[in-house]
């Protein structure tokens, strides 16, 4: 195998790596907001592990791109990672990519900085986060060269099912929560309105 060939084979799988720990990201994140308890983990143990899990799939999307730059089979530069539809190589593709990546890079310091902007500004920003997955998504289904195949086809079906469930779950509980008004809180806990 050659140099060459191990470059490609390691863009491929940090691509479908990166697919399969960025929706376990997505999922915690819900769980996180929905105050969700994973079976064994106190609910901190939960926000720490979405934190975990996302420092790890940042890890594999570095090397994700450095393969792809690396790799001299493609010609993407450093500024095509950067600077969203500037690549020579399927403009379209490779731009949906940078954007999904400079939305996390956006995640990722305001995280990081999360004391220093406060909570509303940080949780502003950090929806960019839902908006990052669904654009990775689709970079990788227009440039991935295994899009076509049966394992990457039900690995995808099986991400986006997860990610709308999720997503459905989030929007019902909070449309439920804006229904609910002070006198039906009052019922709830047992007091007369």
């Amino acid at each position: 195998m050659t140099d060459a060939s191990i470059l490609w084979y390691a863009n491929r799988a940090t691509g479908a790596v990166c697919l399969v720990l960025f929706t376990v990201v997505v999922l915690l994140g819900v769980a996180v907001r929905l105050r969700t308890r994973l079976p064994g983990l106190p609910r901190f143990g939960t926000v720490s592990l979405h934190r975990t899990i996302s420092l790890s799939a940042t890890a594999f999307l570095a090397i994700h791109i450095a393969t792809a730059v690396i790799d001299g089979y493609v010609d993407i530069s450093p500024l095509d990672v950067l600077i969203p539809f500037a690549s020579d190589y399927q403009p379209l593709w490779l731009g949906l990519g940078t954007v999904a990546l400079d939305l996390m890079l956006a995640v990722l310091v305001t995280s990081l900085f999360r004391e220093r902007l406060g909570h509303r500004t940080w949780r502003a920003i950090h929806w960019l986060a839902y908006a990052s997955w669904p654009v990775a998504l689709i970079h990788g289904m227009g440039i991935g060269t295994d899009t076509g195949t049966d394992w990457m086809l039900w690995l995808t079906v099986t991400c986006v099912a997860a990610v709308l469930t999720a997503f459905t779950i989030r929007v019902t509980r909070a449309a439920r929560a804006d229904r609910r008004t002070p006198a039906t809180l009052l019922t709830a806990e047992g007091a007369r309105p």
